[in-house]
């Protein structure tokens, strides 16, 4: 990339992108993690881990789903 190139880019990301303001912290973020952490954890249901041990045991029987499983994502 050469030099003109170099300043376009520099321009068009000045055009495009507006400049931070304000970024400093409005308030202290640690009270509200501490007060997070004191909520119990999440409780998954039985039927969840049921689901998952079932979609587990057809990849265990049947490894070619798995490939076929990733192309649809």
């Amino acid at each position: 990339m050469n030099e003109r190139e170099q300043e376009e880019i520099k321009r068009l990301m000045k055009e495009f992108v507006p400049p931070m303001r304000d970024t400093e912290l409005r308030r202290d973020l640690w009270p509200a993690m501490l007060k997070r952490m004191e909520h119990p954890p999440v409780q998954v249901p039985w039927w969840d881990w049921a689901l998952l041990a079932g979609v587990a045991l057809l990849f265990c029987l049947f490894p070619g789903m798995i490939p076929a499983l990733l192309y649809h994502l």
